[in-house]
């Protein structure tokens, strides 16, 4: 097969149309090498198809639709990645959220870690949180993404020996078991997080959110799918609460309801109404 991959412009607006579609990214002739990269890959293992019969087959097969948006939606991640985000988070995002929440008498945070990944992101804040947040707060996190296999790496809450680098040793220690050729997330952090599949062109059925981590991931989208995605976190999150997106990305020129922020150790999101 690879000796013969041709893949046409007419083939290239097909498989984007359809990703577009499907989950909202967006394939600009830039990134055009990756989905041409990723759909070869996916011929290797089925030789008796072509580049066309390919597509024919997303659209009439829903497993093999799922797979191939798993494999051109996986994005790399790890442990406290922009750490810059959860010092922010520690010394500015927490201590607002407990003053303005602690007069009602709620003592419970909710956050969503959208677009997941592999887990290192919703398990990073679980540690953060058990670590800093003083008794009785409590807290719950769901985890999600458009890739089942991605969310069954993250489900299972392995990591080699090569994966768990910026965890700090203490963390290490309290949050993790060590097993042959890597570690493994402790139980009682590991309940604190549910993952799920989950689109985020529609609507999650959260409510009432405190935090939202959505980082590098909205990139990939265009303008009305970024818009549509935004306006979705806005509506889900409580009337006090926080968003963090990717370095890279910006809300700036966006008609969105979110207030900037930018403080001594991050740059984010707030509503606060």
């Amino acid at each position: 097969m690879s000796e013969n991959f041709v893949f046409t412009d007419a083939d290239f607006e097909n498989y984007r149309k359809l990703i577009y579609k499907e989950c909202g990214i967006t394939f600009t002739e830039t990134n055009r090498p990756i989905l041409e990269s990723r759909i070869r890959e996916q011929l290797r293992a089925r030789p008796n198809d072509t580049v066309s019969s390919f597509f024919s087959k997303l659209g009439s097969d829903s497993g093999e639709l799922r797979s191939f948006l798993d494999a051109v939606t996986t994005n790399l991640t790890r442990f406290f990645r922009n750490q810059a985000h959860f010092d922010a988070m520690q010394h500015y995002v927490i201590p607002e959220l407990i003053k303005a929440k602690q007069a009602s008498g709620n003592f419970h945070l909710k956050i969503w870690s959208a677009g997941c990944s592999t887990g290192e992101e919703p398990y990073t804040i679980a540690m953060l949180l058990s670590d800093i947040l003083p008794p009785p707060w409590t807290f719950d996190i769901m985890a999600s993404d458009i890739s089942l296999k991605s969310l069954m790496t993250a489900k299972e809450g392995f990591y080699a020996d090569g994966k768990i680098d910026g965890v700090p040793a203490p963390y290490l220690t309290r949050f993790f078991n060590k097993v042959p050729g890597g570690y493994k997330i402790h139980p009682d952090i590991a309940s604190k997080i549910r993952f799920d599949y989950h689109n985020l062109q529609n609507d999650s059925g959260f409510r009432n959110l405190d935090i939202v981590f959505c980082r590098n991931v909205i990139i990939y989208f265009d303008d009305a799918a970024q818009k549509t995605v935004i306006n979705h976190f806005y509506d889900d999150m409580a009337s006090k609460s926080f968003l963090f997106i990717g370095h890279s990305e910006s809300l700036f020129g966006m008609d969105t309801k979110f207030e900037f922020v930018k403080n001594d150790w991050a740059k984010f999101y707030r509503k606060w109404i």
